[in-house]
C-alpha cells in the first residue's frame, strides 16, 4: 500500500508516525519550503499527550515544555471565579504540557527524518489537487519557492492534512466558506517573571467586553527566573472585519480593549505591550460536513474538523485522528484500502463534530461567561453568592467529556 500524506503539519507528522509504528510505508508532501519554528504556544491536554507519549515523544516534549499545575479563571477585574488542578495534578496519568508550537512541530519533523528517512518527507511542494480512478490517485504539485509544475505523484490513498484552508477539501466542498461570528484574536508572547504559580492556565475576561487566555511555555530564560508567556486576546464584535491570517497585529487595533486591566497578580496593558511577537488571527471554523472520505481520499485534522481554538482541542483531536487512521490502515492492509478511510470517518466525524458545535456554544471559558451573565458584568462581592463551585466543576467537566479527556474517560482508555 503507498499512502500519501498531503500537509507536513502536527496531523500530518504525527500520522506518518503512527503509520511508520505499524510498519507501513507513507510520504509527506508539505507546503513550505524548509521547516523553521514558527507561531506561538500551544497546550497539550493529557488525551493529547496520550498519542504523542505512544509516538515516544513525551520525554522530549516534557524536557523543553512546562508542565500546567493549574488552571484558573478571572473575571475582567481580576476577581477570582474557579481553580482546578490540571494534569497529573488533577489525577491524570500524563501531565498538561504548555510549549512553543514551533517547538512541538520540530520535534515531530525531526523524529519523522529519523525514523521515515529524509526521502520520505518532501518540502516545497504544494499541492494543486488529486484525481483518482479504480486502481488508484494521482496527486499534482507545483514547487512553492518557484511555482514550477512537478512530477505528479501516483499513490493507492491520500490523506488530506493541509489545514483549515484544505486544498484538497475545497475539491469536495468548492463553495464553502469559514465561518466567521465577528471573533478576533491577538497572539503573542512576552518575557515575564512568573505569573501566580509559574505553572497556571489563566482565562481572564469573556469575548463580550475581552477575554485574554495566558501560560507559560518557556522556563528560566534567565537567572531571574523569567519565563516565555504565551498570551491571547480576543473580543467580539457584531460588525468586525475578520482577521487577517498573514500579517503582524498592531497594538493599536485591541490594547485599548485591556488598558484598565492591572490586577494585584498582573499588569496585562504591560504584558501585551513588552511581546516580543504579536499576530493576529480570526477565530474561524467551519460548520461539521457529513463525509470526509471520498474513493481513495479522505481528510484529517483541520481539513476534516476545523473548530475553534478554544480547549487546546484542535491539535489533540489531530493526533486521536492519526492514531485511528493508522490502526485501520493497519487492520485492512493487504485488503482495499478504501475501507479502512470509511472506517475511520465512521469513528470520528460524529464526536468531531461535536466537539466544533460544542467550542461555538459551551467552550470552556464559558464558565467566564456565565459569571458574567449572573453580575450584569460587574464586580461581584462573593463569587459564591453568584454561583458555587460546584456548578463551576461541572460546566469543566462537562466540556471534558466532549472533548474526550474526562478522567474517568482517560483512566478507561
Amino acid at each position: 500500500m503507498k499512502i500519501t500524506i498531503i500537509g507536513g503539519g502536527i496531523g500530518g507528522l504525527s500520522l506518518a508516525l503512527a503509520l511508520h509504528q505499524r510498519g507501513l510505508a507513507c510520504e509527506v508532501y508539505e507546503t513550505v519550503p524548509e521547516v523553521r519554528e514558527l507561531g506561538v504556544g500551544i497546550t497539550l491536554l493529557p488525551h493529547a499527550m496520550r498519542e504523542l507519549a505512544a509516538l515516544g515523544l513525551q520525554a522530549p516534549i516534557e524536557a523543553v515544555g512546562i508542565e500546567n499545575e493549574e488552571s484558573v479563571f478571572f473575571n475582567r477585574f481580576g476577581q477570582f471565579i474557579y481553580q482546578e488542578p490540571r494534569g497529573r495534578h488533577a489525577g491524570y496519568a500524563l501531565p498538561e504540557i504548555g510549549i512553543p508550537r514551533g517547538k512541538l512541530h520540530r520535534l515531530l519533523y525531526e523524529a519523522a527524518l529519523e525514523r521515515l528517512g529524509a526521502g520520505a518527507i518532501h518540502t516545497d511542494h504544494r499541492c494543486t489537487g488529486v484525481t483518482q480512478d479504480e486502481d488508484g490517485a494521482t496527486v499534482q504539485f507545483t514547487q512553492t519557492s518557484t511555482g514550477a509544475v512537478l512530477p505528479p505523484v501516483r499513490t493507492d490513498v491520500v490523506i488530506a492534512c493541509d489545514g483549515v484552508n484544505s486544498t484538497v477539501r475545497r475539491q469536495f466542498y468548492p463553495d464553502e466558506k469559514v465561518a466567521f461570528a465577528g471573533i478576533n484574536t491577538w497572539r503573542g508572547v512576552t518575557r515575564h517573571k512568573p505569573i501566580l504559580t509559574g505553572k497556571s492556565y489563566m482565562r481572564v475576561g469573556s469575548i463580550d467586553t475581552g477575554k485574554m487566555v495566558i501560560y507559560p511555555i518557556v522556563d528560566r530564560l534567565d537567572e531571574e527566573g523569567s519565563q516565555l508567556i504565551n498570551w491571547v486576546a480576543e473580543i467580539q464584535r457584531g460588525d468586525a472585519a475578520m482577521n487577517d491570517w498573514n500579517r503582524p497585529g498592531e497594538l493599536k487595533d485591541f490594547l485599548d480593549i485591556f488598558k484598565d486591566w492591572r490586577f494585584p497578580w498582573l499588569d496585562v496593558p504591560a504584558l501585551i505591550a513588552s511581546a516580543e511577537q504579536i499576530l493576529e488571527y480570526p477565530m474561524v471554523d467551519k460548520d461539521p460536513v457529513p463525509q470526509w472520505t471520498f474513493g481513495r481520499v479522505t481528510l484529517l485534522g483541520d481539513a476534516a474538523h476545523p473548530m475553534y481554538p478554544r480547549g487546546s482541542n484542535g491539535s489533540a483531536q489531530a493526533l486521536i485522528d492519526a492514531r485511528v487512521l493508522a490502526d485501520q490502515l493497519a487492520a485492512h492492509a493487504g485488503a482495499d484500502a478504501r475501507d479502512a478511510l470509511l472506517t475511520y470517518e465512521q469513528l470520528r466525524l460524529a464526536p468531531t463534530a461535536n466537539i466544533v458545535l460544542t467550542n461555538r456554544s459551551v467552550p470552556p471559558d464559558f464558565i467566564n461567561m456565565k459569571v458574567d451573565e449572573l453580575s450584569g458584568g460587574k464586580p461581584f462581592a462573593n463569587i459564591d453568592e453568584l454561583i458555587s463551585q460546584q456548578k463551576l466543576r461541572e460546566i469543566s467537566e462537562h466540556y471534558k467529556q466532549v472533548a474526550g479527556f474526562s478522567l474517568e474517560g482517560q483512566k478507561a482508555a
